[in-house]
């Protein structure tokens, strides 16, 4: 299962604002292999859309 928080803590460096944020999701489901997503915190850019959940979990799947 693949942590929201993880995606966070792991790229935290690498990211500027919440399109960091998708791809990252996207790389890190694909090289891991991941099959579950779970969203357990909110992100915190100032450039997170009002339909960020569905938005992450499109590019996770």
């Amino acid at each position: 299962m693949l942590n929201l928080s993880e995606v966070m803590m792991e790229r935290q460096h690498q990211m500027e604002g919440f399109e960091d944020l998708v791809l990252a999701v996207h790389e890190l489901a694909r090289s891991k292999n991941e099959r579950f997503f779970r969203i357990d915190i909110r992100p915190p850019f100032p450039d997170t859309p009002e339909n960020w959940e569905d938005r992450l979990e499109a590019a996770f799947y």
